[in-house]
């Protein structure tokens, strides 16, 4: 018996796959419609998403095959949806991280900005945060964490020698996680005795820079994932959304670009970020802020340690070469140039030089990430000029591009590209089936509640749902149907859709939760009640952070106390009964 369990479970992905489909099969064919049809193959792909019995991206090339066979769309309808703007944008904006992360200019601006901020325990914590959420705001979260947790375990390596100096008696302690006693403080009663505070157990300070290092840990995991809600190319969820909003409501005038998301985004993610900051100090380092920040007579000493490593790291990595210096630039151009292209409170340059007949910019945010990406593939990453070929002596090589195929190639991510698509294919499959209309008729009762309610629950269902599947997999499922759901009852389909874009992003409970969860778990000195203890109420945190932006700055920026036109799917639906002309609370 119990070897034919273990086949079983060894063979259970092999199962889930062959035995799905036959399982979900009652549905298209007892309800004969389109409608069945397409939700057959949405509930088929969001087990397969949920349990991984095939990779996600295989899963996503589904629809290709089912949306044809059943009458859905037409194949090349389906493929068209595989490399949209939004994908073009994400492939644009991974090339110029690449470049940057081939180049070690991520490692600089890292090893700069924690010289800067030094190295007192709670600072030491800020920095790592910082540095980790501006980095995931452009290139990967977890390139980014696999790059900050080296460091970080380097730091904390110093900093455990420097323990062992005090606990030896070293006359000129470096750094210390504890509180410099003062003299008159040299001595204790315990039972009765006279015990010396510097012969405390060295188990006790042992379980104090566990629990720094947990803290450390985490604070890089955590941050990376908060840091990349803040731009559209930061993570792939906000992608998702911008790219099925397009879908879905053709005629929206691309209301989410890369400055009005920033402006939405931003403040949300450094509030997010400091509280995450705050929460975790708490619970690693205590409540005495004195002895976090490090406040003491031989404080300069004490940080000495961690700091020569950092100092170290930063020296090994010499003065900026050409290739740096290049990638700096034109990474600082791209960002001008998104923010510029169509900010909504002046006139961009994509408004007026490049405007169609309708005043529309006809480039995109995705046009300017290929436009820089390609000037990488061009220029060379030295200073024009010859050098000997190590391979072939006596000839002359001209030097590489910035940018070469072979790198992109190596450290592109296909698959998530793949699962896009296949995001966006689901979407389009449940607007041409009529799935989404069905289901925004069958949410209609949620009008009674408070949009205000509607979103924090949404959000926190979201939040949870992400803890245990891809958040890919969480957005491009939830999405449509809530835009179905904000078009039932005239609710700005935004309202809905940008929180709990954001709550996908929030997964800090568990180490398979997201990819930097699982860097940080793998590097020891966690466990998953740690990590769920810590996550918990960063949940919480997080869902009442995102409903505090979706009911006060975003509100100007996106228009959210309007139904807006371009949402209307039955205009005469909307006009019998008066839309929700305010956010309640507001």
């Amino acid at each position: 018996m119990a070897t034919c369990w273990q086949a079983l479970w060894a063979y259970r992905f092999y199962l889930i796959v062959l035995c799905l489909p036959i399982f979900l099969l009652p549905l298209p064919l007892i309800v004969r419609t389109k409608e069945a049809y397409c939700a057959y193959t949405i509930i088929l792909m969001a087990l397969l998403w949920c349990t991984e019995a095939l990779p996600l991206a295989v899963t996503a090339l589904l629809p290709i095959v089912l949306f044809p066979l059943m009458g859905i769309m037409e194949a090349s309808e389906v493929c068209i949806e595989y490399f949209k703007d939004t994908n073009v944008l994400f492939v644009g904006g991974l090339m110029v991280a690449i470049a940057v992360e081939h180049w070690n200019l991520h490692k600089r601006i890292a090893l700069g900005v924690l010289l800067f901020i030094g190295v007192r325990p709670a600072l030491l914590l800020l920095g790592f945060m910082l540095v980790t959420a501006f980095l995931s705001m452009w290139i990967s979260n977890t390139a980014t964490t696999a790059m900050m947790v080296p460091i970080g375990h380097a730091v904390l390596e110093q900093l455990q020698g420097s323990q062992k100096d005090v606990e030896e008696g070293n006359n000129n302690p470096t750094f210390e996680l504890q509180e410099e006693c003062p003299e008159k403080e040299v001595t204790k009663l315990d039972n009765g005795q006279a015990v010396s505070v510097s012969s405390e157990p060295r188990a006790q300070k042992t379980q104090e820079y566990h629990h720094f290092r947990q803290g450390l840990s985490l604070c890089i995991c955590y941050s990376a994932s908060i840091g990349g809600i803040a731009t559209v190319t930061g993570t792939t969820p906000n992608l998702v959304l911008q790219g099925q909003v397009n879908s879905i409501f053709p005629e929206n005038g691309n209301v989410v670009n890369f400055a009005s998301w920033f402006g939405f985004a931003f403040p949300t993610m450094v509030i997010l970020l400091l509280l995450s900051w705050l929460w975790l100090q708490v619970l690693f380092l205590g409540v005495s802020f004195r002895k976090n920040f490090g406040f003491g007579e031989r404080e300069e000493e004490r940080k000495q340690a961690a700091f020569q490593v950092i100092k170290t790291q930063h020296r090994l990595l010499g003065p900026m070469n050409f290739a740096e210096k290049t990638v700096t630039v034109l990474f600082v151009l791209m960002v001008v140039l998104w923010f510029t292209r169509e900010p909504g409170f002046f006139p961009g340059w994509g408004d007026t030089a490049f405007a169609n007949k309708k005043g529309q910019s006809m480039v995109s945010d995705g046009t300017v990430a290929i436009f820089i990406s390609l000037i990488m593939f061009i220029l060379p990453s030295k200073i024009p000029g010859l050098t000997q070929d190590p391979k072939k002596p006596g000839k002359l090589k001209a030097p590489p591009a910035i940018l070469t195929w072979k790198t992109v190639n190596d450290k592109m991510p296909w698959n998530v590209l793949i699962l896009l698509g296949g995001g966006f294919a689901l979407a389009k499959g449940s607007e041409k089936s009529g799935l989404s209309e069905w289901l925004g008729d069958k949410l209609t009762p949620l009008q009674h509640i408070p949009p205000s309610a509607t979103s924090f629950i949404l959000s926190l269902l979201v939040a949870i749902f992400t803890e245990c599947t891809s958040n890919v997999a969480t957005t491009t499922l939830f999405l449509p149907i809530l835009a179905s759901m904000a078009q039932a009852i005239c609710l700005h389909p935004f309202y809905v859709m940008l929180p709990c874009t954001l709550a996908s992003s929030l997964a800090f409970m568990l180490p398979v939760a997201t990819p930097p969860n699982s860097i940080v778990f793998s590097f020891g000195g966690l466990k998953v009640s740690d990590m769920a203890r810590a996550g918990f109420l960063l949940n919480i945190i997080g869902v009442l952070v995102i409903t505090l932006s979706i009911n006060s700055w975003s509100v100007p920026i996106f228009k959210l106390d309007t139904f807006p036109s371009w949402a209307h799917s039955n205009a005469s639906q909307c006009l019998l009964k008066p839309p929700n002309s305010t956010v309640p609370g507001l």
